[in-house]
């Protein structure tokens, strides 16, 4: 089967013009008997044996192998040559994500390592770059039966099971160029007020250091639909930077609700970065941000300041191509839309730091996100440095989006499956909490999502109860929430005590309904599409009219290799019809 090339610009809340896409096809070796670094693979002259289509990992059919084994350490090679208007400019090797440790060679010479599977990392080749001809090496990875490793979703087994699929080894998304000035943004944060109608810019500079003495300047221009509303013009001093941006309060057409940023109305601002050194421009970003807030006040979930309702969808992010990784940025964006056309506002990436293209349709078509880690299934010191070096990598790399408003870097115990007795695990969990606020302090943070919680922003459950009166009961009153045992699982661990945090649903559901040749399992069965509404009902309702529940996420938004509790087939096609589910899911509940 022939693979699509991902082309799309792989990193759209930071936008060059200057750029080269290296997916396609590569050069492939498995070395299960990890040769390749003492034979010297990475000088590029050992001729490797197969062929890849990158992004796709080897055990994926869009990958031209479909390899479903085991091969820990796989190797790829290819070629490039730089345009010829990129003399003189630096040139920035960038990797999307490549599961788990890879490590890479320019024309011989090793450049760099990174570990983390689900996160990008980006390394200044110039240097061992020459004319023509230039032959980049990466070799990759995995740890397959480390339990201690941060997987997500990936079986640690031969063949996939239960709640687990197919693994990922090696690079599963997007591998590009970039060409820069010595001086150049290296990024920004952004962080919206709407209270004080500001948006205050944390700058990164690289190569600051190279022009001492000169006038460093960035230009901030600010538009809106495009009508330009703000140009401010800040002297550089240091690599890390800080200014506000103070927004026009309203005109007259716009007030400032207007303008902010809700999956109903998702208005974004457009932002354009110019660095100039002693008068000339070195370096040209284009990027965008929304004024949203996200908040509790008064034991209320807040958007914008206003109680908003949650009606999330879990989304496990796979692919029966392509695995983790989308076949086209088209496939993403339909994911979202389907998303939005059943009802819900917003989903739960589960066990998977999403890729950004998928982020920026969150943030143009209007979805709100919970961010999740990939956990790992057993704690020790490696894990703890694995996850935690993960997950500020992250939050650094996703801060900018505005559909992202929760943080989970636990879920349901994974990685520390003694919480309820171990001060070591209940340390774990509240560690995460504390270390995301300190990365982010704007968005809601839940320490480990669905039971045995730490200090958490929210109180989630995973309920998958399909009783209809038995939820409406459950969920009559706080009390009979927080004292419920959904798994059999205590709801708090340690000194953790309830202290009013909003309540949310944030698993339930998983009706299982064949609708394809797919086999696999659910929560429960529906053996026809009306007793698949009529369960579905059964389980929405009581928590759109509990008098407690803030919230709640459905499992899930697609059958995934043994599992067919989607609400779509997992080649996308609706169980069915798409305005059956909107008038279940979609119904609103009084706010105030």
């Amino acid at each position: 089967m022939k693979a699509m090339i991902r082309n799309e610009y792989p990193r759209p809340q930071f936008v060059r013009n200057e750029w080269m896409n290296l997916n396609g096809e590569w050069a492939f070796e498995f070395d299960d008997n990890r040769v390749g670094e003492q034979a010297g693979w990475g000088a590029g002259n050992h001729p490797f044996t197969q062929q890849i289509q990158v992004p796709f990992c080897y055990e994926s059919k869009l990958s031209g192998i479909e390899d479903k084994g085991v091969h820990d350490v796989v190797w790829y090679q290819r070629s490039l040559r730089l345009p010829d208007d990129w003399k003189g400019r630096q040139v920035v090797l960038h990797f999307g994500a490549v599961d788990y440790a890879a490590s890479v060679w320019i024309n011989g010479q090793f450049i760099t390592k990174h570990e983390g599977g689900h996160t990008s990392f980006s390394v200044n080749i110039t240097n061992s770059l020459h004319a023509g001809e230039n032959v980049l090496v990466v070799r990759a990875e995995d740890y397959a039966r480390d339990l201690s490793l941060p997987r997500g979703k990936q079986y640690w087994k031969d063949k996939s099971e239960a709640i687990f699929y197919t693994r990922t080894t090696g690079i599963w998304q997007t591998v590009w160029l970039e060409a820069v000035s010595v001086l150049h943004l290296d990024h920004v944060k952004m962080t919206p007020d709407i209270d004080q109608n500001t948006v205050q810019l944390r700058t990164f500079v690289n190569g600051l250091e190279s022009c001492m003495g000169s006038d460093v300047k960035l230009r901030i221009r600010v538009s809106f639909k495009g009508e330009e509303l703000v140009e401010q013009v800040i002297r550089i001093h240091s690599n890390i930077d800080n200014c506000t941006v103070q927004l026009p309060d309203f005109d007259y057409h716009f007030s400032r609700p207007d303008r902010w940023w809700t999956p109903e109305h998702p208005h974004l601002y457009d932002v354009h970065f110019e660095l100039s050194q002693n008068g000339q421009i070195v370096d040209q970003v284009t990027s965008y941000f929304g004024m949203r807030k996200i908040s509790v006040e008064k034991g209320k979930l807040c958007l914008n300041n206003h109680p908003y309702f949650m009606r999330l969808v879990l989304d496990q992010g796979y692919f029966p191509e392509g695995l983790l990784t989308a076949p086209s940025d088209e496939a993403i964006r339909q994911d979202v839309e389907l998303t939005k056309s059943m009802g819900f506002n917003g989903a739960r990436k589960h066990q998977k730091i999403e890729d950004p293209r998928y982020l920026y349709w969150c943030d143009r078509l209007g979805l709100l996100v919970w961010g999740e880690a990939a956990n790992a299934c057993a704690l020790n010191e490696t894990y703890i440095r694995r996850l935690t070096q993960e997950w500020q990598e992250a939050i650094e790399r996703d801060y900018n989006h505005p559909s992202i408003v929760a943080w989970v870097p636990l879920n349901e115990s994974w990685g520390v499956p003694n919480i309820l007795t171990d001060a070591r695990e209940q340390h774990h969990a509240n560690a995460m909490y504390y270390l995301t606020k300190s990365l982010d302090p704007h968005r809601l943070v839940i320490s480990n999502d669905g039971w045995e919680h730490m200090t958490s922003d929210l109180l989630t459950i995973h309920d998958y109860e399909w009783r209809e009166h038995v939820l409406i009961e459950r969920y009559r009153t706080v009390d009979n929430a927080i004292q419920s045992r959904p798994a059999e699982r205590q709801l708090h661990v340690g000194k953790t005590l309830y202290q009013g945090e909003p309540i949310l649903v944030s698993e339930f559901g998983g009706i299982a309904y064949k609708k394809s040749e797919w086999e696999g399992w659910g929560y429960s069965g529906a053996d026809n599409d009306q007793d698949f509404l009529q369960r579905l009902a059964a389980v929405v309702d009581p928590l759109i009219a509990s008098p407690v529940v803030q919230g709640f996420c459905y499992t899930q938004l697609t059958d995934v290799e043994q599992e067919i509790n989607g609400l779509l087939t997992y080649n996308r096609e609706p169980k069915v019809p798409l305005e059956d589910i909107r008038k279940i899911i979609g119904a609103l509940k009084e706010e105030g």
